[in-house]
């Protein structure tokens, strides 16, 4: 599992979006045609652009790492196919990490995987994979010597080489006792709040490092249900990961010209206003400051669309006092908490002679008014059961036995996010192999205390095969899948049968308008995972693994834990994790 370094969000961004425009140059086909005319391959070598060292030893917790770096290699690679991607041949090569400008003032630990040689390690590998995902990785930890002081400064070299490859070099700047901004921590969502209101947010830093900041750039962001109403001439806005609603942001990135002294606090000349959807439910505001001149914030805008903003200048203002514990390192709040989606889950009426298979389309819905995002745990599925009616046997299904032992148990797995008007169907092929007048099979979430469940009265439904018209089934909304009954009716086509239906991405517009982007829902059958959120702090990026999430904390650990889930994955169930572990290289 890949650690974090202290790299700041946007040139993370920066980073990203040049090594998947390099892929995207290049692409599987291009690797082909490079083979084929003997040209190199480019190999691109990412990691953090700088690590400022705070001299009271905050840069980060004992013995973890605050640098990582890793490879992109050529072609391209989509973690959701769910296949591995096909390695790329090479003949060998060498990763060189040079750390000997750190010489007197700080103590390098380099991966421990390489042949270390004082402040130089040379890591030698073989794997090579399209991406990054399956790449090796280098870990680096950096303490401060006594004889440190501010101002010290020196630069980690990292080139690499190899027959047939072509490196980019990299660089990582290390300074000594810098300007550190510690964000002012966002006051708690207001008694009665409610989807449609708008936060005001405070927000401000103070420079708690050992040198002034030479300009700063302010950088707050939004998930799918929020916006932000007011355009500042200052800032610039912009929307990223359209294609993911998970990572999806509404942008905005401001710059502050002037030197903001060690040890002083700012904020903001007025609150930053945030609008909340009507949908919105768990989702993410979070903001940075970071020591970035003016000048500099040009490259922060690199690979986005970004919009000037409009209208009135958003300044910076000295304030006094304020405890330490005013500030913190990550600064979000989770927007709104009020609100209440339905779940509703239908079977179907279907009939068939002895031998005869038959579909049996089961569906789960959400009727709002609110999403399940799930952001927290970066796409945690839900799950619910499905129970196969007396003389019926699965010929094929988009879900998995519980286990051996209850071949009639079957769990089913559902991606968040789930729009707030989003249906989908799980398709049951189902042999008859005995005629059992009135046959039933229950379909049903989990039970559990969910505040957030609007209508808990249609969390069940029922299959019911060559049905009398006299079974009761408590729960169930109504629908079916069409087919004649046992007696002569014909079922209803109920639910709708969209596979990952649309929605709109709400995306902010500086003058207060949304761009109405319509972005694709996730898939329909089973799951392509999600990996489970950590429990750790927030993260800048926007939130994935914070304590306290929507699906995280309450929801989806009950619907996994439900209904014999922890049974069907131990048997090899559908779900899919995408957290993978990274091969060969470094620490993990």
């Amino acid at each position: 599992m890949r650690t974090g370094s202290l790299r700041s969000p946007w040139a993370r961004a920066a980073v990203a979006g040049a090594a998947a425009a390099g892929l995207a140059a290049a692409g599987l086909a291009g690797v082909a045609h490079a083979a084929d005319d003997q040209a190199p391959l480019p190999v691109t070598i990412t990691g953090p652009d700088k690590v400022d060292l705070a001299l009271d030893g905050a840069e980060g917790e004992p013995g973890q790492p605050q640098i990582e770096l890793g490879l992109t290699g050529p072609g391209e690679y989509d973690p959701d196919s769910g296949t591995d991607p096909e390695p790329i041949p090479n003949s060998g090569y060498k990763v060189t990490i040079d750390a000997t400008a750190l010489k007197g003032f700080a103590e390098v630990g380099l991966p421990e995987s390489c042949d270390v040689d004082g402040l130089v390690a040379v890591c030698a590998e073989s794997s090579l994979y399209p991406g990054d995902i399956y790449n090796p990785f280098w870990d680096i930890r950096l303490d401060l010597l006594d004889t440190a002081e501010a101002g010290d400064y020196g630069k980690i070299k990292v080139t690499g080489r190899g027959e047939g490859l072509e490196f980019n070099k990299h660089t990582v700047d290390v300074l000594v006792g810098g300007p550190e901004l510690l964000k002012k921590k966002l006051p708690d969502e207001p008694a009665g709040f409610r989807p449609g209101d708008t936060y005001d947010a405070t927000l401000g830093f103070r420079n708690v490092g050992s040198m002034s900041a030479d300009g700063v750039v302010l950088r707050f962001t939004g998930s799918r249900g929020l916006s932000f109403p007011d355009s500042y001439d200052n800032c610039s806005y912009a929307e990223e990961s359209k294609d993911d609603l998970i990572r999806y942001r509404h942008v905005a990135l401001c710059t502050f010209e002037g030197e903001f002294l060690p040890g002083a606090a700012y904020e903001l000349s007025e609150p930053v206003r945030v609008r909340t959807a009507d949908f919105a439910l768990g989702d993410i505001f979070g903001y940075s400051f970071d020591a970035v001149g003016a000048k500099e914030a040009d490259a922060l805008r690199a690979g986005a669309d970004y919009r000037q903003g409009s209208g009135a200048t958003l300044t910076l203002k000295p304030v006094k006092g304020g405890q330490s514990g005013d500030y913190t390192k990550y600064a979000e709040i989770d927007l709104p908490l009020q609100n209440t989606y339905d779940l509703d889950l239908t079977g179907a009426r279907v009939a068939g002679e002895q031998g005869e298979t038959v579909t049996v389309d089961v569906g789960l819905s959400n009727h709002g008014p609110a999403w399940l995002g799930g952001l927290r745990s970066g796409g945690e599925p839900i799950s619910f059961s499905v129970r196969i009616p007396e003389g019926a046997s699965v010929v094929d299904s988009p879900c998995s036995p519980m286990n051996d032992e209850s071949p009639s148990e079957y769990l089913c797995f559902a991606n968040t996010p789930f729009l707030e008007d989003e249906a989908r169907t799980f398709p049951f092929e189902l042999r008859i192999d005995k005629v059992v007048a009135g046959a039933k099979g229950r379909i049903a979430l989990p039970e559990y205390d969910n505040p957030w469940e609007g209508d808990p009265s249609n969390d069940t439904g029922w299959i019911v095969l060559n049905g009398t018209g006299d079974e009761e089934t408590p729960g169930d909304s109504g629908g079916g899948t069409g087919g004649s009954d046992a007696t002569g009716g014909t079922g209803t086509t109920g639910g709708s049968q969209t596979t990952g239906g649309t929605g709109t991405t709400g995306g902010s517009d500086p003058a207060g308008g949304t761009t109405g982007a319509t972005t694709a829902g996730t898939g329909t059958t089973g799951t392509t995972g999600g990996s489970g959120g950590t429990t750790g702090g927030h993260s800048p990026q926007g939130g994935e693994g914070g304590e306290g999430g929507l699906l995280a904390s309450t929801g989806s650990t009950a619907l996994l834990a439900s209904a014999g889930a922890a049974l069907a994955l131990a048997a090899g169930g559908v779900l899919v994790v995408l957290a993978r572990r990274r091969r060969a290289g470094g620490t993990a």
